[in-house]
């Protein structure tokens, strides 16, 4: 069960991570609106990961690098899923510019690395603290 608590988690996350990145086309501030679109993804992946993780952490228990992997996984899946080919491809790219971007990587690892920190901090801490 806590498995399919990640997943549900992580398309939650994936829905407010994507909401972000679309939004920012819509402010266009940068020349390069798929570089300011990163960046907001990136700034806005932090608190919403850790807000994911809050929410998971509640109820269920993984080690923080099975939940990073989970949600990081359903993330990349709804990804194929949903943003390239009905945001990517209809603007001119494909699955591979999409997936073999590096801010791609970047963020998925950044991604992974807060909810991994959220569970070193919050949660594996507080369970030392206890015995």
């Amino acid at each position: 069960m806590s498995k399919v608590r990640a997943i549900i988690v992580g398309g939650i996350i994936w829905i407010l991570g994507s909401s972000f990145y679309a939004a920012s086309y819509l402010f266009p501030l940068l020349n390069d609106p798929e570089l300011q679109a990163d960046l907001v993804l990136a700034v806005a992946i932090i608190p919403n990961a850790w807000l994911g993780a809050h929410i998971f952490y509640r109820k269920s228990n993984l080690s923080g690098p099975k939940l990073g992997a989970i949600v990081v996984l359903t993330a990349i899946i709804l990804d194929a899923l949903i943003t390239v080919p009905y945001l990517i491809v209809p603007q001119g790219g494909t699955y591979y510019s999409f997936f073999s971007a590096p801010a791609f990587w970047l963020i998925a690892f950044e991604y992974l690395m807060v909810v991994v920190l959220y569970w070193h901090f919050r949660v594996k801490s507080s369970l030392a603290k206890s015995k």
